[in-house]
């Protein structure tokens, strides 16, 4: 499968920085003939996520590398498991290395993450992601949430009318909002709307609003919302969600959590690539 046009100038970033200035060590001390295998191992247990771009990385040092994937994306494996087989002249094995195994252990540590709220949450509610992304990363980090077992917020702006404190702040209050979106966006799209009091909860179902967020709500008040919207609109829970709380929470009856950290802070899953001797076929000498 290619990568998206956006992932590719990612990867040819990624690869410049790494390479603009050739690879001394390598150059010094690997014959340009020499042929290796390279094995990805997973040192602790990780979810995994990548797979794609970490054979792109090395198709795009040396179109002779082949990749061979192991293991499928959205799988929980144990620390020891091989993730991906390379073969392929060592130069290029080499080069390409730090580059894939960043793409790699970043995103299987996003999808690690994911699983580890979506197995709080005991299927009684749906872990999402925010637009709290790395810059550049966000349709493989979405994807990477996806393997993990979690679902997509709004992808970009233009995706969602979600109107947020700034919003209410800068425009005649909730009320005004609501009817001004529902004027604008399109009839396929909800209007959701972010409060942060159980006052400004009741100004929202009284403008009804199809989905409402609850931003920072204590857990006292959270009970409370939730039972004020049921069957008014859809609850999405967000702000300060550890995966103790999410498991508190999950079962109060909101619709959707959503999560900054699955892709703010996920820590990057623990991979390494082992290069041993034995390679396949040189190619034929042009």
């Amino acid at each position: 499968m290619a990568l998206l046009p956006q992932e590719r100038q990612l990867l040819d970033l990624a690869l410049q920085e790494d390479l603009s200035g050739g690879d001394l060590t390598t150059e010094a001390t690997i014959a340009s003939d020499h042929m290796g295998t390279a094995f990805a191992i997973a040192k602790s247990a990780l979810v995994l996520s990548g797979a794609e771009i970490f054979s792109h990385a090395f198709h795009s040092v040396d179109a002779f590398c082949r990749v061979e994937q192991l293991v499928d994306e959205g799988q929980l494996v144990l620390a020891g498991t091989r993730l991906f087989q390379v073969d392929g002249p060592t130069r290029a094995l080499l080069r390409a290395e730090r580059t894939a195994l960043n793409f790699v252990q970043r995103l299987s540590g996003v999808a690690t993450l994911t699983r580890k709220f979506v197995d709080a949450a005991q299927g009684r509610v749906r872990i999402c992601d925010t637009r709290k992304t790395t810059p550049g990363f966000r349709s493989l980090e979405r994807a990477a949430v996806r393997h993990g077992g979690g679902y997509n917020h709004r992808d970009q702006l233009g995706s969602a009318v979600l109107i947020k404190d700034n919003h209410i702040a800068a425009s005649a209050g909730i009320t005004q909002a609501i009817a001004q979106a529902r004027k604008l966006a399109p009839h396929t799209c909800r209007i959701e709307v972010e409060v942060d009091t159980l006052a400004q909860l009741d100004l929202a179902l009284e403008a009804q609003a199809d989905i409402i967020m609850l931003d920072n709500f204590s857990d006292a008040d959270t009970q409370t919302a939730i039972l004020r919207a049921r069957g008014k609109a859809l609850i999405e829970l967000s702000g300060n969600m550890s995966l103790e709380r999410v498991a508190l929470i999950a079962s109060w009856g909101a619709d959707v959590i959503s999560v900054g950290a699955l892709t703010h802070s996920a820590p990057a899953a623990d991979i390494s690539l082992e290069i041993h001797e034995a390679g396949f076929d040189a190619p034929p000498v042009p």
